[in-house]
């Protein structure tokens, strides 16, 4: 065996064998606490695959995966101890993740190997309601800061695949995720309730949410807001959103940019979920240079959203208003800018603001939409009383001071534009293409003040 430098810990030197039926969730834990004790340095996967159970690290460590090394990870749920961590926004019991960490610093995860989380298991555990705890997920840190990830592959996630929670200076670039488009709830990238966050260069193919940015739930003891993400240079495949807000979003969401992103069948484009009684804002976020293709519905802003606990109750789908309290979700300063969709089934886009809170500011730039010729009718939002919609425009309801600047819609049936109850609507150097039906105007106003065409 080579001599390596006297921070590397090599697993095989703890007794790990690569043989892909030896249990290694002892030798990699041990080559863990050695690298700790003796001030940090790197634990060194080399080629093979290596099984194991959850790998807990510490702060200073970081593990490094050599191209061709692979951690599978068991099926044996005694391998995974029980930790208290978030799972859908509460704090409670769960499995530790494949990969896990709390309360340190200074950690990562590198290299070219492959993290295969082995997720067939688990997701039959999760459709048999067979599972005693939540599911791991593949990559989770708790209370975390200075958190690199980098370069891995990561497929086959119990659950989400990669989530921070509570974790400050954390980036996260040139990473792979590949799960089954039917694999459930396997998330791609979720920071929970993070700060100073930089996602960039990734690929994901995923079961659900390619990213989404998420600060916890109204029964959230602790509310912590998400804040200062950046995502770049991405590419997203199938799942059930480009990027998205929420719905859990009690503590804040905001000062989020998204550019230079190619999404591909992605159900939804950029999607704000939340409801009534969640609480929080969502505010400044802006979208450049986007590409799509083939979703339902490029832009959703939704404040009816009603899957989730309680999220069939007449408070959440009562399109009357009630008072503004601070349970009451607000949406606002959102920016699109340089976008381009091709082959959208649905709508061009869709924002349902509350009755007592409209969807505010919102400014679309420069965007280009194309609905698909041989369109299915699709749900551009989960909300109740909601019709499925095919080749629409822009449908807009309970908004104020949203402006269409440029913004071509193609190929679509009824007006380009349907706003109704609005205030402050501005529309400048807007056009409709090949519609498929004769409208007399692009756009439909109704219970509309405050209105500007140019």
């Amino acid at each position: 065996m080579e001599t390596l430098a006297s921070s590397t810990y090599d697993i095989r030197q703890f007794g790990a064998v690569n043989d892909g039926r030896t249990v290694n969730t002892a030798a990699i834990s041990e080559a863990i606490k050695r690298c700790a004790e003796n001030g940090g340095g790197t634990v060194y996967v080399p080629a093979g695959r290596f099984l194991t159970g959850a790998v807990i690290l510490k702060s200073n460590v970081n593990l490094h995966l050599e191209a061709g090394a692979v951690l599978s990870f068991s099926t044996d749920v005694n391998e995974y101890p029980v930790v208290q961590s978030r799972w859908e926004g509460v704090k409670r019991e769960v499995y530790a993740s494949c990969i896990y960490a709390e309360d340190s610093e200074n950690i990562s995860v590198t290299g070219h190997g492959t993290l295969d989380g082995n997720g067939q298991f688990w997701w039959d555990l999760f459709r048999n309601k067979q599972n005693q705890y939540p599911r791991p997920k593949l990559v989770s840190f708790d209370t975390c800061k200075h958190v690199l990830i980098s370069g891995v592959k990561m497929v086959n996630s119990p659950s989400w695949t990669v989530n921070p929670i509570l974790c400050e200076d954390v980036t996260i670039h040139n990473i792979a995720i590949e799960n089954p488009a039917d694999s459930p709830n396997t998330d791609g990238i979720d920071p929970e309730s993070c700060r100073n966050v930089r996602i960039s260069d990734c690929h994901i193919d995923v079961g659900d949410d390619c990213i989404a940015i998420k600060s916890g739930t109204e029964d959230t003891a602790r509310r912590v807001p998400c804040e200062n993400i950046t995502i770049t240079n991405c590419t997203m495949i199938h799942g059930h959103g480009g990027v998205v807000l929420g719905s859990e979003m009690s503590g804040d969401i905001r000062n989020v940019t998204v550019s230079n992103c190619v999404f591909e069948g992605t159900d939804r484009g950029i999607r704000l979920k939340s409801r009534r009684g969640r609480g929080g804002v969502i505010e400044d976020i802006r979208v450049n240079n986007i590409v799509m293709k083939g979703v339902i519905c490029p832009f959703i802003a939704n404040l009816y959203y009603f899957c989730g606990p309680r999220g069939k109750d007449k408070y959440v789908y009562d399109k009357n208003p009630y008072p503004v309290t601070e349970e009451t979700p607000a949406f606002r300063r959102i920016h699109f800018s340089n976008i381009t969709a091709r082959e959208v089934s649905a709508a061009a886009g869709f924002l349902y603001g509350l009755a007592e809170m409209y969807v505010e500011d919102i400014t679309f730039d420069h965007i280009s939409v194309a609905m698909a010729e041989d369109a299915e009718p699709g749900m551009p939002a989960m909300m109740a009383e909601l019709e499925p919609m095919k080749q629409r425009g822009f449908f807009c309801c309970n908004v104020t001071d949203i402006s269409f600047n440029r913004v071509t819609i193609s190929n679509h049936e009824g007006p380009a534009f349907y706003i109704e109850n609005g205030k402050g609507i501005e529309l400048a150097g807007c056009r409709s293409k090949q519609p498929r039906t004769a409208e007399e105007s692009i756009a439909v106003f109704k219970n509309v003040t405050s209105l500007h065409q140019i």
